[in-house]
């Protein structure tokens, strides 16, 4: 009978252990996936501020520098966001706004990256996206060359 005892207990500490160490990992994972997302939506910051940049520029030469920065900034996002939502599903949504950078225009992805991006920083989650992909502030520009 004792012997039947201990290793119900042995089996119960060992549960216990184990969930205590699932939710120690889990929670590390979510911290790394969070670091991860900061780190994408710098370069959403810096392709949106060029992005701006490119609407007032003098040329066409120089408008099309800043638009494929901009672009180069989304790309650099992509791979840290992807690896975010790989650890934590909450980042999904930012990933799938930084795929579309390949398919779609800048412009079209503002409304979405900034909201995605805008709790990052207060470190309150991702917000849902817009239902408007388009935002007033930012103009249209020509797609790159070589798209």
């Amino acid at each position: 009978m004792a012997q039947r005892v201990r290793g119900r207990s042995t089996w119960a500490i060992s549960f216990a252990l184990a969930a205590v160490l699932g939710g120690s990992v889990a929670g590390c994972a979510n911290f790394d996936a969070t670091s991860l997302v900061r780190q994408a939506c710098t370069h959403v910051d810096r392709s949106l501020t060029l992005y701006r940049s490119a609407g007032h520029a003098t040329s066409a030469q120089a408008q099309a520098t800043l638009v494929a920065a901009a672009l180069a900034e989304l790309r650099a996002a992509l791979p840290l966001a992807a690896t975010a939502a790989g650890q934590s599903a909450q980042w999904q949504a930012l990933t799938t706004t930084l795929s579309e950078s390949s398919r779609v225009p800048e412009s079209d992805l503002v409304n979405a990256l900034q909201q995605q991006c805008a709790d990052v920083a207060t470190g309150t989650g991702p917000a849902p996206p817009s239902p408007s992909n388009t935002s007033s502030e930012v103009p249209t520009l020509p797609e790159p060359v070589g798209r």
